[in-house]
C-alpha cells in the first residue's frame, strides 16, 4: 500500500480536534487512508452510501452514544448533510466529559465550499484537511513515469498497464458524469458537462476565457461561471487567481484553470500512453499542471497559491505564500537545461520573494542568477514536506 504524506498531519489533527473532515475526489485513497488509521486506534466505519450502515443512524444520537468512546468514521458525509446538527451537540456533549478529541473523522467527496453550510454547526470543533490523488513524493521509482501519464488516483496509476489505466479514467469520468454530480444535485445534462470539461482539458494551464467558453458551449458567462463552481467544489478542477499586490502596475485579473489530475486530461483527450501525448499540443500545459498540482499538494496547510502576470510582460507560473507570509516564487520548465525568461525576473522584481525557483527534469541544484536555483521537483517537495512537518511538531 501507498503511504500518504498526509497521513502524520491527519493523525496530528484527530488527536487535537474532536472532529476532522478528510476531503478529496471520489477514488483518491480517503477510505483506505482512514481505514488504516483506524486499524490501530479503536474505531468504527460507516459508509452513508451503504443502506445498512444509513440504517444504524435511523436514531443518530443514540447509536453514536453507544460509540463515544471510539473514533467514529463517517465515509461520503455530503450524502447526509443532516448529521452535523447531531454531531455539534454530541461534540459538546463529550467535551462535558471529557472526550475532547478523535470522536469522529468525516470522509467527503466535495470541498469545503460545498459542504460549508452544513458545517457551520461546527465552527471551532472541526478541522478540515484535503487529500489530493497520489503525488510524486509518494510513489516508487517504477512506478514515477507512469505518474504524469495516468495522473495519481490510485486505481489508474496502479493498473497492470496503459490501457487499463486508460479505461479506468474513462469510467471514472462517466461515473461523476452520470452518477455523482446528478446526486449532489445539480441539473446539468451530462454530456453538456462532459463538453465543458473537455474544453477547459483543451486550455489546460491558460487564463481562463469564459466568453470563448460560453460561444462554444452555446451558452451565456453566468452558466459557464456556476459550472466552473461545480468543478472546482468537487475538487476535479482548480481555479488559480492571480497575485495582486499594492503595485500601480496593471496586472492580469483573470484566473488560470487548470484539470487538477494530468491523467483525466489526458483521459478528455484521448492521450493513451506517453509516446502520445508528447506529441500533443497540450504536453506542455499538461506538465505546467503535473508540477503545480505535486507542489500545492505537498505544501504546508493553509499555504495560498497564486500566478502573477502584469501586461508589461512579468510572469511567474506559482507564488506560494505561506501561513508565516513568507513567499516564493516557481517557474515550471520540462527542458535539461532550464533558461530563465525576463518575465520571470520581472515577476520576482515585483513581488520580491523569499526563494526563486526553476523546476526542471534534471537531477541537480544550482544557482542559476540573481538568487533563483534551478531544482527537481522531488527536491522542491522534499523542501516543502520539512516545512510541513516542522509545522506540526
Amino acid at each position: 500500500m501507498i503511504k500518504r504524506h498526509l497521513q502524520t498531519k491527519l493523525e496530528y489533527l484527530i488527536d487535537n480536534y474532536p472532529a476532522v473532515a478528510l476531503l478529496g475526489p471520489r477514488q483518491a485513497g480517503k477510505t483506505t487512508l482512514a481505514l488504516d488509521i483506524a486499524a490501530h486506534r479503536n474505531a468504527i466505519y460507516l459508509d452513508l452510501e451503504s443502506e445498512q450502515d444509513r440504517a444504524k443512524l435511523t436514531q443518530t444520537e443514540l447509536y453514536l452514544i453507544q460509540h463515544e468512546d471510539k473514533l467514529v468514521i463517517l465515509d461520503e458525509v455530503q450524502r447526509a448533510p443532516e448529521l452535523f446538527q447531531n454531531l455539534r451537540g454530541l461534540i459538546d456533549q463529550g467535551r462535558r466529559k471529557g472526550l475532547r478529541s478523535a470522536r469522529f473523522l468525516l470522509l467527503g467527496s466535495a470541498s469545503i465550499e460545498l459542504l460549508k453550510q452544513s458545517s457551520e454547526t461546527l465552527a471551532g470543533r472541526i478541522a478540515y484537511l484535503e487529500l489530493p490523488p497520489i503525488h510524486a513524493l509518494e510513489v516508487v521509482n517504477s512506478q514515477r513515469d507512469h505518474l504524469w501519464v495516468r495522473g495519481g488516483f490510485p486505481d489508474s496509476l496502479l493498473a497492470a498497464n496503459d490501457q487499463l489505466s486508460f479505461q479506468w479514467r474513462l469510467d471514472f469520468i462517466r461515473t461523476y458524469l452520470e452518477r455523482d454530480i446528478p446526486q449532489l444535485g445539480p441539473r446539468i445534462p451530462a454530456e453538456t458537462l462532459r463538453r465543458f470539461w473537455i474544453m477547459l482539458a483543451h486550455n489546460q494551464s491558460e487564463l481562463l476565457n469564459a466568453s470563448k467558453l460560453a460561444g462554444s458551449l452555446g451558452v451565456d458567462g453566468k452558466t459557464i461561471a456556476k459550472y466552473l463552481d461545480l468543478m472546482v467544489d468537487l475538487l476535479l478542477v482548480r481555479r488559480l487567481q492571480p497575485w495582486h499586490n499594492n503595485t500601480a502596475k496593471r496586472m492580469i485579473k483573470s484566473p488560470k484553470v487548470y484539470v487538477r489530475d494530468s491523467g483525466i486530461v489526458h483521459a478528455l483527450l484521448g492521450i493513451h500512453n506517453q509516446e502520445n501525448l508528447l506529441g500533443h499540443p497540450i504536453c506542455g500545459g499538461s506538465w505546467e499542471g503535473f508540477i503545480i498540482e505535486n507542489i500545492i499538494a505537498t505544501a504546508p496547510q493553509n499555504t495560498a497559491a497564486y500566478f502573477y502576470r502584469s501586461s508589461g510582460g512579468a510572469e511567474c507560473d506559482l507564488i506560494l505564500q505561506f501561513p508565516n507570509q513568507k513567499t516564493w516564487a516557481i517557474e515550471v520548465k520540462r527542458s535539461l537545461n532550464p533558461k530563465v525568461e525576463k518575465g520571470f525576473y520581472f515577476a520576482c522584481d515585483d513581488v520580491q520573494p523569499n526563494a526563486r525557483y526553476v523546476v526542471y527534469s534534471g537531477a541537480e541544484t544550482y544557482p542559476l542568477a540573481d538568487g533563483i536555483h534551478a531544482i527537481n521537483l522531488d527536491n522542491l517537495l522534499i523542501k516543502l514536506k520539512n516545512l510541513e512537518l516542522n509545522s506540526i511538531q
